[in-house]
């Protein structure tokens, strides 16, 4: 015999709302994640700390900027390329005659030889690129 039930048999359901509760938090985390990580083209140095270190704008811009960093040991890279001081001013020229707005970031490590430092920034400028910045962290 066929048993008569009161109603019709409960379907599963797929409860959406938990779902929805998760995407958006790993979408949130996601954007959060991404939006701290930035791009570094220079060498990791331990930077001097300063309490009125700004930030240095547009991550786009800084991607097209070149990026000089002396270590503590005192050499010198262009990006992420080491090279002498006596191929700086040449490849100067040459990066200045291809940006149409050169910007130059100098990095230092806390314990480099100021000297080199302020020589590095006096070559840029004999470059007659005005655009410079230097990289520091926030106390």
């Amino acid at each position: 015999m066929h048993a008569a039930t009161g109603g019709r048999g409960k379907r599963a359901r797929i409860e959406i709302i938990p779902l929805i509760d998760i995407i958006f938090f790993l979408l949130a985390t996601f954007i959060m994640v991404s939006l701290s990580m930035t791009k570094n083209q220079g060498v990791n140095v331990a930077l001097p700390t300063a309490g009125t270190a700004a930030s240095l704008g547009d991550q786009q811009e800084l991607e097209k900027a070149l990026t000089l960093t002396v270590n503590e040991k005192g050499e010198v890279f262009w990006n992420k390329e080491k090279i002498t001081t006596a191929q700086l001013p040449m490849r100067l020229q040459t990066f200045k005659a291809a940006s149409k707005d050169p910007k130059v970031v100098l990095n230092s490590d806390g314990k480099a030889d100021f000297e080199k430092v302020v020589g590095l920034l006096d070559e840029v400028r004999r470059a007659g690129i005005a655009k410079v910045g230097i990289n520091t962290e926030k106390r």
